[in-house]
């Protein structure tokens, strides 16, 4: 086993994190526009409720992202899987939102509980939506 290495290797590593980051920076934006509390600006004033359900979102599809970087074989698919990832994610707080009724005003209020609920639906649908893309 060679302990160089090669320069493909390197373009492919930069290229695959390049399209994560901007998978992931593509989620937080359509996950912030979705949701109609401002995270950015509650977290900012120090809102931890905010904090806590962006943090669990964002860990939630980083998560299934980093199995489909692991599974993927081409840029396309891991763009494609990728997508696939954001959608079931920002599914999560729709059903989250839908069960607990105006999820978005406890966060807003600073509800920690909410957020915390929130945060662990989607850690655990990341975590299943993982290992679903493994096959």
């Amino acid at each position: 086993m060679s302990s160089v290495i090669s320069l493909q290797t390197i373009v492919n590593f930069l290229l695959y994190f390049g399209t994560a980051l901007a998978l992931e920076a593509a989620f937080v934006a359509l996950y912030m526009a979705v949701t109609p509390h401002h995270e950015g600006r509650l977290i900012r004033q120090g809102n931890t409720a905010a904090a806590i359900s962006l943090g669990g979102a964002v860990v939630g599809f980083s998560l299934a992202l980093a199995s489909v970087l692991a599974q993927s074989v081409s840029l396309l698919d891991l763009a494609v899987w990728g997508a696939v990832a954001l959608v079931v994610q920002l599914a999560v707080y729709w059903l989250v939102d839908f069960l607990l009724r105006e999820i978005s005003k406890h966060i807003d209020d600073g509800n920690v509980a909410a957020a915390v609920t929130l945060a662990a639906a989607s850690v655990a649908i990341g975590l299943l939506n993982a290992a679903s893309m493994t096959y």
